[in-house]
């Protein structure tokens, strides 16, 4: 096992170590333009248009808000059942925008980037049908989600390069150095 602020992996001008967190969830984050926000993490509401035979909601729009940056898009999709938790991966040069159209996510943020403001901060976004809310993740800051309630969730996800293992780095949903507590937070 690496030593608390060990090298994760470096390229693309970024050097990602483990931080050292307390258990626990991190700051949850109930506004999109909330000041807990891991640096370079942005969040925007997108509109459901409900009526009686269901809804329509605009899941990525190139050029747009959050994409608007991208030069290239890769659009992806994954579908997860209750109770399933993937975590944690990152990019060094990959930035994602997920959209959760379908259920609820406890979606994790970890800043992994050595010298970031918010180096070893962890974040816990609530997204889904209930909080339909797009989430922009820079290179550099690992992430991961549980599928909670009782019904299985999708997830769009717009990224700005196209699918390269090389770039995807995995570290354990339960690594003590990031001690994220994946339990429901009876409170």
């Amino acid at each position: 096992m690496m030593a608390p602020g060990a090298r994760i992996k470096a390229g693309e001008g970024l050097e990602l170590a483990y931080p050292q967190c307390e258990k626990g969830i991190g700051a949850v984050i109930q506004a999109p333009d909330s000041p807990q926000l891991i640096a370079g993490v942005k969040v925007r509401p997108y509109a459901v248009y409900s009526d009686d035979r269901g809804y329509f909601l605009e899941a990525i729009r190139t050029g747009q808000e959050l994409v608007a940056p991208f030069a290239r898009v890769q659009v992806s999709a994954a579908l997860g059942y209750p109770g399933t938790v993937k975590a944690f991966h990152f990019h060094l040069r990959q930035r994602d925008c997920w959209t959760a159209v379908a259920g609820m996510l406890q979606a994790a943020l970890v800043d992994l980037r050595e010298g970031s403001p918010t180096f070893g901060a962890r974040n816990t976004l609530y997204v889904g049908a209930l909080r339909p809310w797009q989430i922009l993740i820079p290179a550099g800051v690992g992430h991961g989600y549980k599928v909670i309630g009782n019904q299985p969730a999708v997830l769009v996800y717009a990224t700005d390069q196209f699918y390269d293992p090389a770039d995807e780095g995995r570290l354990a949903f339960d690594d003590p150095r990031i001690s994220y507590d994946w339990e429901t937070q009876h409170k």
